[in-house]
């Protein structure tokens, strides 16, 4: 979006970050998200009452204006690019009740570019891979050597993604483009976080403590060198929290063997 470009039918920053930040931090599919609207109650959660909001505020700008319906849906989309990094996915559009056909009027009018399925950026947006694969596999969160990369401790660049995905999870195209790995539902989401990619937009990853259990789970997979290299920079960390990784490593049964790596790198 150009800097000086007006916009007629502007929403509050706060309210558009609320919003984006709803969204982009929920996996639930949009149909869940909207039974859970209509089901909301006077106890309705934070994700949800930023929707609500949201949908609101179109709403009364579409009464007032019943006849601005295109400068109203494509303001909206604007406005929520710029507060996402220049990047849009049509699960951010779904219960505003915009129709995709506004993605494609914008996008031949070179207006925004379509990048993958159902992701959009602006002409000048650099694209951020890792937001993007993401959202088009949002089941997959970022883990071992690839999610550490966020975190700066691996001199390994992550060439591919490396995910972690429940093992009910079928989606053949995503292992053609990662190396994934498979684990039950009572440790799917153990150490979830949202972290920063270097282009800055939040995806979810695993904690440290998490990623330190998994390279040592699984290190017939990894560089073993740089395995035991990662597990010495976290032990000379500032920010390491061995209750925490005792604790997911006894939830993951695998304490004996990352007590027994840990103890290593301190010697």
């Amino acid at each position: 979006m150009k800097k000086n470009e007006k916009i007629k039918f502007r929403i509050d920053y706060e309210v558009l970050n609320n919003y984006v930040e709803a969204i982009n931090s929920t996996n639930k599919s949009m149909s869940q998200i909207k039974k859970d609207m209509e089901k909301q109650t006077k106890s309705i959660k934070k994700g949800l009452k930023s929707i609500n909001i949201m949908t609101d505020i179109i709403t009364n700008f579409k009464i007032e204006y019943p006849n601005e319906k295109i400068k109203i849906n494509t303001d909206i989309i604007k406005q929520i690019m710029k507060v996402n990094n220049g990047m849009l996915t049509t699960r951010m559009i779904e219960p505003l009740n915009i129709s995709r056909l506004y993605l494609s009027t914008m996008q031949n009018n070179n207006i925004i570019e379509k990048i993958s399925r159902g992701i959009y950026i602006f002409p000048s947006t650099f694209e951020d891979s890792y937001f993007s694969f993401q959202q088009k596999y949002r089941k997959a969160i970022f883990s071992h050597m690839n999610a550490l990369y966020f975190y700066g401790m691996t001199e390994e660049f992550p060439y591919n993604y490396t995910v972690t995905v429940p093992q009910s999870y079928h989606v053949d195209t995503v292992n053609e483009k990662s190396n994934v790995f498979y684990v039950s539902n009572d440790i799917y989401e153990l150490g979830v976080v949202e972290v920063e990619t270097p282009n800055g937009n939040k995806v979810r990853a695993y904690d440290k403590e998490r990623c330190i259990c998994d390279i040592i789970r699984s290190k017939g997979r990894m560089d073993s060198e740089q395995v035991k290299k990662t597990i010495k920079w976290y032990i000379q960390s500032h920010d390491k929290n061995i209750a925490k990784l005792s604790q997911y490593s006894k939830k993951m049964g695998i304490n004996e063997k990352v007590m027994e790596m840990v103890g290593e790198a301190y010697n």
